[in-house]
């Protein structure tokens, strides 16, 4: 469901926020950078903030213990693992030492029967192959076990992160819609949840069993010798000065490659989703511009953080050779000596390789970890965002709404330093019909906003009913309005659940006489489908004017109190306007309505209107008496009339 929130009714489960206001412009929009994700190609589009070149994770040691924090439900899995691990890592290790006493038997059965003095015991060494086999399919079961319980664990975080992101999103302020993209918010959702999913299901896992491994070969290695011991361990100081190196450099890389993988998700929705307008302006070059100003640094950082981080296997390896090389040698000296077996130089060759490889795999973890630092940092910066102002403890609760509505001495400013409504007082009775006009920019639709609560007023107050609306849950405050905006929003569905959207609990008949209120019903009957036809994504499938008319029967069915409604006939014929115009008048009958418009003949009839300029009431009355005042709104109305646009 990719555009705005147009209908809010008592039963809507708002997706997520949206710009509410079908054209904020001037003083009335606020702040933003690239849009909300469905801006066509004006915006900024790379997203919320731009990488400063060589930006490392901020906060790796915090970001990790929040993700310790996170792990903390798990601990029964986790002991488990760790038992498990234990288990398969020990059947492991064991088996090399067992499978040296082999490989001594063999020898001293070829040494005895060269020197005639005996021959080889195959039923010995059979028994020690067979100990050798049951271990290590033990070990291999014990390490199957381990694997299925961390997929299970990390799968369970990636699900409770997307859960708690959704939550989140739905108690987040409007303001941080109208300045961050929606391709950056779904790339944590989705790009940094999946790391985090797929690098804690592999490093966990690597660290229990490489730690366990790296302790159980070092005991086994000092049981054999503790010389070539000695000499396997010198090898570990070049290993971490390596495994430092390359993390200190590829930290910065894997941090820049999230950043710049939600700019390039930022720019690609926003063009997908204004593809029209762009060709339609011939902004293909420039488009592809703004794509590589992302998608360069992506690249940059992806392949360098990539090349570093394999780096680090053929160092390890190469390091690991030169210990592998220095044992071997030592271990033939001893032998010559008969100061160890053979059987124990191949079981130390064996330990060496094995004691190495752990060692490189947390290497390679470290870097691991840093991804999933990177990632996770994103992920808890979103949801440690500031959300909207905590509900009253105690919420006006009206058995009645008589839809009394009133401005006091309001002052509001997306911005602190720009306020862009200034002292507005007015005063809607029940049911009356009350029109807002002005010029673009002039804070109609910001008055809207601020009614419903999508933002709060800096200064004065919103009353419904006498009663301040930020003594409302927003719930509550919300179910007694509907909305129709000029920007329709449609999501991918049928028709009869589009409709349905204003009120869940409608049965099919209410949305069919609703859709009928509307003027829409014979259009439908026409569809292949009818009421069961599905809209596309983007609801192309269905015309500018029809997808309006769609929305008003919504706003039908949702039965409101208050109305809202901001140029919802623009997009409609005159013919159309005509009956929706009788519809609504008939939808509006007791009912406290708001009609923004720029089309000043459709509101001659409105109860009371309020012209707007700068954010300020200029004039208010009737149609015939701000005609007869022969000011501002007389010259508006008159310039219909001389071919200007309002």
């Amino acid at each position: 469901m990719t555009r705005h929130s147009e209908v809010t009714t008592q039963n809507t489960p708002t997706p997520r926020h949206a710009p509410v206001g079908g054209r904020p412009a001037a003083g009335g929009r606020p702040p933003t950078m690239g849009g909300p994700g469905r801006r066509g190609p004006g915006g900024r589009g790379p997203g919320g903030h731009m990488m400063m070149k060589g930006e490392k994770a901020r906060d790796f040691k915090g970001t990790m213990r929040k993700l310790i924090i996170y792990l903390g439900q798990y601990k029964v899995a986790l002991i488990a693992v760790a038992i498990v691990a234990a288990l398969s890592t020990t059947a492991n290790i064991a088996g090399p030492k067992i499978l040296g006493n082999a490989t001594t038997k063999l020898f001293e059965g070829v040494m005895a029967q060269l020197a005639g003095t005996g021959e080889i015991d195959f039923n010995a060494i059979g028994r020690i192959v067979l100990n050798v086999l049951a271990l290590y399919v033990a070990s291999g079961l014990f390490s199957y076990i381990q694997g299925w319980v961390m997929a299970n664990v990390s799968t369970d975080i990636a699900y409770r992160f997307r859960r708690d992101i959704a939550a989140k999103i739905n108690r987040m302020p409007l303001k941080y819609f109208d300045t961050t993209t929606h391709g950056e918010v779904l790339s944590r959702i989705t790009n940094d949840v999946d790391t985090v999913n797929q690098t804690l299901s592999q490093s966990l896992t690597q660290i229990i069993t490489s730690t366990f491994t790296v302790v159980g070969v070092l005991v086994m290695m000092l049981s054999i010798s503790w010389l070539m011991t000695l000499v396997a361990l010198l090898m570990i100081p070049l290993s971490l000065g390596i495994v430092g190196l390359i993390i200190g450099r590829s930290q910065k890389y894997f941090k820049q490659q999230q950043d710049y993988l939600g700019h390039v998700n930022g720019h690609i929705e926003e063009m997908y989703g204004g593809h029209v307008v762009m060709k339609a302006f011939n902004g293909e070059a420039k488009s592809i511009a703004k794509f590589d100003e992302s998608n360069t640094p992506l690249y940059n950082a992806a392949w360098k953080s990539q090349f570093l981080s394999g780096l680090m296997m053929p160092l390890m390896m190469f390091v690991g050779n030169l210990g592998y090389v220095a044992v071997a040698i030592l271990g033939g000296w001893l032998a010559a000596r008969n100061a160890i077996t053979v059987g124990d130089i191949q079981a130390f060759i064996q330990y060496v390789r094995s004691f190495t490889q752990p060692i490189t795999q947390l290497a390679n973890i470290s870097n691991v970890l840093q991804q999933t630092a990177a990632a996770a940092e994103r992920v808890f910066e979103f949801l440690a965002e500031p959300e909207e102002i905590v509900e009253t403890a105690e919420p006006v609760k009206l058995e009645k709404v008589d839809g009394h509505v009133e401005f006091r001495d309001v002052h509001f400013g997306y911005t602190p330093d720009k306020v862009v409504i200034n002292d507005f007082c007015a005063e809607a009775q029940p049911g009356q019909k009350i029109a807002i006009v002005g010029p673009t920019g002039a804070g109609k639709t910001t008055m809207v906003k601020l009614l419903m609560r999508f933002y709060d007023v800096n200064d004065g107050a919103i009353l419904v009913d006498g009663h301040d609306i930020r003594d409302f849950t927003r719930h509550d405050l919300r179910k007694l309005f509907a909305m129709v905006l000029q920007d329709t929003w449609l999501y991918n569905g049928t028709i009869m659940e589009n409709i349905r959207y204003g009120r869940q609990d409608a049965t099919d008949d209410e949305v069919i006489a609703a859709a009928k209120t509307a003027h829409v019903d014979h259009f439908i009957h026409t569809l292949p489908d009818g009421y069961g036809m599905v809209l596309n994504e983007e609801a192309s499938n269905v015309s500018q004017g029809q997808k309006q008319l769609l929305t008003i029967a919504r706003a039908v069915l949702a039965d409101p109190r208050i109305l809202i409604l901001d140029e919802a006939t623009s997009s409609v014929d005159t013919r159309t306007e005509v009956l929706i115009q009788q519809a609504m008048d008939q939808l509006m009958q007791g009912r406290t309505s708001f009609v923004i418009a720029h089309r000043l003949s459709t509101i001659r009839n409105a109860d009371l209107i309020l012209v707007m300029n700068e954010g300020d009431i200029v004039e208010q009355g009737t149609h015939a008496e701000l005609l007869a005042r022969e000011g501002f709104y007389a010259e508006l109305y008159n310039s219909q009339f001389e071919g200007a646009v309002i």
